[in-house]
């Protein structure tokens, strides 16, 4: 027996509206918009954001999940709100503050929301990064936004707030580096998890044409030659994640237009590795293209 599953109505608008508005989504890219590997993985997120699900976009350092993040903020027209996890994070970074104001000739104390806070009263994305960096006791403060409910009371003001039309949530993790936790079962189930995988041959060079000073061909295919053997390479073990990032590598193009494309790479990407044999591995693979 066969099932037909209908693709909600408006789904089936969004996504015509995408494929009719390529042009502008080219544009997008040619501004430093995320250039996705395949197109499921631009079509799944925007599904996913359109049924108002949470993503969570998982994927090596320099992948650009944050790229990714702000490229659907643009294709939504909606503003982003960012929250940058850390083992500081507490509930004013979350949701605000109160402080001090002046009514007239009287003082008043006041509340400046967070970005929580803004993002839902203002019905606009919320970006939050490093999600797994957060102490575990934080994040639960707003499990009520992140399901059905969407809503939280604030703790500094006893209102309840709800958040309105247009109101989605994104967040990057990056798993195994120190100061991260694993995030914890109620956490994740709230998130449509979305694989970002490095960039790579010709997408990678598309990429560097349009998000780089580089223009000379010849060099653009050794720096893409650099990236795969650098991801090969991190996939054995034999470098650290850090080494292939794509946001590392762009920086190293920019700076061949100016310097020796082996000088770029020293200062973009080798010399942030913290071991030696990781730095005279990309040393090597460096000296031998370039």
């Amino acid at each position: 027996m066969t099932t037909n599953y209908e693709i909600p109505e408006n789904i089936t608008k969004l996504l015509s509206t995408y494929k009719r508005n390529q042009d502008s989504y080219n544009e997008l890219i040619r501004n430093g918009g995320y250039l996705p590997p395949n197109q499921e993985l631009l079509i799944d997120a925007i599904t996913a954001l359109s049924m108002r699900k949470n993503i969570l976009l998982k994927g090596p350092t320099g992948a650009g999940k944050t790229k990714f993040a702000e490229t659907l903020s643009s294709l939504f027209q909606q503003p982003m709100f960012n929250v940058n996890c850390s083992v500081d994070l507490d509930a004013e970074s979350l949701l605000g503050f109160k402080t001090l104001a002046y009514e007239g000739d009287k003082q008043v104390i006041d509340f400046v929301p967070g970005p929580v806070i803004n993002a839902m009263q203002h019905g606009t994305f919320l970006y939050i990064d490093e999600i797994n960096m957060a102490k575990p006791e934080t994040l639960p403060l707003i499990n009520g936004v992140l399901d059905y409910r969407r809503t939280i009371t604030n703790p500094f003001t006893n209102e309840i707030v709800t958040a309105n039309e247009g109101f989605n949530v994104i967040a990057a993790i990056n798993e195994g580096y120190v100061g991260t936790v694993p995030l914890n079962e109620a956490l994740k189930n709230r998130f449509v998890v979305i694989e970002i995988p490095y960039i790579e041959g010709e997408q990678l060079k598309q990429l560097i044409e349009t998000n780089t000073q580089l223009k000379d061909r010849k060099t653009i295919d050794l720096f893409v030659k650099l990236s795969s053997d650098l991801i090969q390479a991190v996939y054995q073990g034999k470098v650290a994640e850090d080494a292939a990032s794509i946001r590392a590598l762009l920086d190293a193009c920019d700076l061949s237009t100016f310097i020796p494309a082996r000088r770029a790479i020293q200062r973009a990407i080798i010399d942030k590795l913290d071991e030696d044999r990781e730095r005279e591995f990309v040393l090597n693979l460096t000296e031998t293209l370039f």
